[in-house]
């Protein structure tokens, strides 16, 4: 039978490398502790070690080592979604890359949609309540260039504030606030195709002291008040893992199929590394 020569590795392989370049959120994560999970319901714990006392020094003998404070979190395992699809012939994707990429794309697509979509919507739930910009109860309304980029300004200000790292920060943007961008000299785009920056998993430029990467899984309510989010990879950790996947022949069609098992966690794990602004299309 075709499917007895179905080659998972080859599958797998093929799936994780169309994830690698679809996600955005999940790129602005840490992935720490990926290799810490191997099925749903997995807890991983990570431990937090607390600040260092810095002392003066008169030339005396040095005090005691302090007991350094930890904190350990815990990151569940709780999401899990699977893909189960049938093609004529196995024997035929296997031997056709463009076949069998065409379709781990689409799966691959649908899966890192919905991690997507869960992600932002955990990351806006998780920012600090002195890393708010605007919120829902008095939203901005950029209409201007420069508006724009003073919400970005403003955003980087509070992460600064908070005493996050310059680098590695990242904003996201729906694609209305990066039509605004556009119009700014200030902003750095990576070149005039729009696919470009799709193709680089939503990177599309850069501004204020971030990386711009858009996406139309940011959070909103009805099509307003869109959470903009920047921030770090220290904020989060997300950990995903394709647990199960095989071919079989299904009982009551004359064809061969494949079905996978995507699990994944994820975890706000420093909430002062976000900041977020609430922002209304004009």
């Amino acid at each position: 039978m075709a499917y007895d020569l179905f080659i998972p590795e080859i599958w797998s392989a093929r799936l994780l490398e169309h994830l690698d370049k679809t996600h955005v959120y999940a790129a602005l994560m840490n992935r720490d502790y990926e290799g810490d999970i191997k099925a749903y319901g997995d807890t991983v714990r990570i431990n937090q070690i607390g600040d260092v006392t810095i002392k003066d020094y008169d030339g005396s003998n040095i005090e005691d080592p302090e007991e350094l404070d930890s904190e350990q979190q815990s990151l569940i395992i709780d999401q899990a979604n699977y893909f189960n699809f049938q093609v004529k012939d196995i024997d035929n994707a296997q031997t056709n890359p463009k076949l069998m990429d065409a379709a781990m794309q689409r799966a691959s697509y649908g899966m890192n949609d919905a991690v997507d979509q869960y992600l932002a919507s955990l990351l806006a739930a998780g920012v600090a309540t002195s890393n708010v910009l605007s919120d829902d109860d008095s939203p901005l309304t950029p209409s201007s260039v420069d508006e724009a980029y003073d919400c970005l300004v403003d955003l980087g200000v509070i992460l600064s504030e908070a005493n996050v790292p310059m680098l590695g920060r990242w904003v996201v943007i729906p694609p209305w606030f990066h039509g605004l961008l556009l119009k700014d000299d200030r902003f750095v785009g990576n070149g005039t195709d729009f696919n470009r920056g799709i193709l680089q998993g939503g990177l599309v430029g850069a501004a204020a002291g971030f990386q711009i990467y858009l996406s139309n899984n940011v959070p909103n309510t009805d099509g307003t008040l869109y959470k903009v989010m920047a921030g770090t990879n220290a904020a989060g950790s997300f950990v995903e893992q394709l647990v199960e996947l095989e071919g079989y022949r299904p009982e009551a069609n004359f064809s061969d199929a494949v079905k996978g098992l995507h699990v994944y966690g994820a975890k706000v794990i420093q909430p002062t590394a976000i900041a977020v602004a609430s922002c209304n299309k004009s």
